[in-house]
């Protein structure tokens, strides 16, 4: 059964969705020893897959893997820079930066730290992009001086972005400092810089912005040590099944491909 090159290096644990289209790009990837066009179909069962020379197939799919990372300062959130800033796979050991088809879900931007998930579980990742979801992040953000109340009304209510506006969202007001306040805001979206771009339409730019939750998958557990920034843990079943029981019913069709640029 034929189904889009990008699904399939996918679901074979080859790269997310968004890397298998940058790999075709780059002219990666070539179909029965043809050069593969981006949006082309193909016969997992018919044709001959190869991703830089070496042959590819569901039977080299790796096991699952689901790891939350702790996102530094500085690190961009894809599996390859051009510009040779440092990714976020080069955080891993070699045993997990090879061979794995590890990706991050979604992105925090270079300025942002925190929450990170990296996985191989192309339909797991597609899903958790989807605009459809709505898996609340929490974010710990700090903002130049002192919003007062009317302020976070509004943005917990929504604001116009782009001429359409965003959704409610959970704002809280955590500490006043000098000339910058902390704030807690939970979304349940995950727009181009979201954070960034509303706070600074409201007059209150960010200064720093840390992503502490996924969900109830947590940098800090409760009763237990945080995880250091740029380190990484493997995430527990009771975690995955979290993630897997929200996206449930989001659909995996080619149709419906949306890729969403979570930056944060």
């Amino acid at each position: 059964m034929e189904a889009r090159l990008q699904k399939v290096l996918s679901q074979w644990g080859i790269a997310s969705r968004r890397e298998a289209e940058e790999m075709i790009r780059r002219s990666r990837v070539r179909i029965n020893g043809v050069l593969a066009q981006l949006g082309q179909k193909v016969n997992p069962d018919r044709d001959i897959i190869t991703v830089d020379g070496k042959s590819v197939s569901a039977q080299q799919h790796p096991h699952l893997t689901y790891l939350l990372l702790n996102k530094p300062v500085g690190v961009v959130s894809t599996c390859y820079d051009p510009q040779g800033r440092k990714t976020v796979l080069d955080l891993l050991p070699e045993k997990l930066r090879k061979g794995l088809g590890l990706h991050p879900v979604g992105r925090l931007d270079a300025d942002s730290t925190g929450a990170l998930i990296l996985t191989n579980d192309g339909d797991l990742t597609f899903k958790l992009t989807h605009p459809r979801h709505s898996i609340p992040k929490t974010y710990q953000v700090l903002v130049q001086g002192h919003p007062p109340e009317a302020v976070l009304a509004m943005w917990r209510q929504g604001v116009l972005l782009d001429g359409r506006k965003t959704r409610p969202a959970k704002v809280s007001f955590l500490e006043s400092l000098a000339d910058q306040s902390r704030l807690e805001i939970v979304l349940q979206e995950g727009r181009n810089r979201q954070i960034r771009r509303i706070a600074q339409q409201l007059g209150y730019p960010v200064t720093e912005l840390h992503r502490s939750a996924i969900g109830s998958i947590q940098l800090q557990p409760p009763q237990k040590p945080p995880l250091p920034t740029g380190n990484y843990r493997v995430l527990q079943d009771d975690e995955i099944r979290c993630l897997q029981e929200q996206v449930k019913d989001v659909p995996i069709k080619d149709s419906a491909e949306v890729r969403s640029v979570e930056k944060s």
